[in-house]
């Protein structure tokens, strides 16, 4: 992807928290012709690597078709449009157009399928535990009777991303002046109290946390 060295993201520990924070990806595959899935996945960090799983519908023709070929998984992050009166500068030289400030990771990899029925049944376990964690009363993969969830096992077909490189790219305003981008933290903030963009304060929290980075000398990647 077009990579500006502005807002080049290598932090891990800031992509997987993008990763994990929105697990639902686009699974972009070649093949015959480019098709993508959208699948929620699991992401860990594993030593200095990364670990990606996830699992589709037996029918799901992407773990037959896939298996050993190249993906790109797409984490989209918060988004929101910027005005370009929310630029203290624009007031002074009138030199500010409109743009879009987002979040992404994109994972390059290779796609391999695990039928082995145990460890469909560890990851669904695990799956399940890490998005009913802090319900007030979470479902357990025990609650299936045991007869239907052995069912539901032979329905699906794990997936792992075998993966070659990780790119983070957070377009927060990092070519403007400090007094520009305080602009459009506090404009994202008010379009947030004014529900006029639904992602306006989590990309507002996005680029303050930058900022902090910014402040304690980590630079802006």
């Amino acid at each position: 992807m077009y990579q500006p060295a502005h807002f080049v993201e290598h932090d891990a520990d800031t992509l997987l928290a993008l990763m994990t924070a929105h697990p639902l990806a686009t699974l972009v595959r070649g093949g015959a012709g480019l098709a993508a899935d959208i699948l929620p996945l699991e992401v860990d960090r594993v030593d200095d690597g990364w670990r990606i799983t996830g699992h589709v519908a037996r029918a799901n023709p992407l773990w037959r078709e896939a298996d050993g070929q190249p993906v790109l998984a797409l984490f989209q992050g918060p988004q929101a449009y910027v005005s370009p009166n929310w630029y203290p500068s624009k007031f002074q030289h009138g030199k500010a157009v409109p743009t879009w400030n987002y979040t992404m990771v994109q994972v390059h990899g290779t796609l391999r399928a695990i039928e082995d029925p145990e460890w469909l049944r560890a990851f669904v376990t695990r799956l399940t535990e890490r998005h009913e964690g802090g319900r007030a009363v979470p479902w357990h993969v025990a609650d299936a009777p045991p007869d239907y969830l052995d069912a539901m096992l032979k329905a699906i077909v794990g997936i792992k991303i075998e993966v070659a490189r990780v790119e983070g790219k957070f377009k927060l305003s990092q070519n403007r002046s400090a007094e520009d981008r305080t602009g459009v933290v506090l404009g994202l903030e008010s379009d947030a109290s004014l529900q006029r963009q639904a992602e306006a304060d989590a990309l507002a929290q996005a680029m303050q946390a930058v900022e902090q980075r910014r402040r304690e000398g980590g630079g802006t990647a």
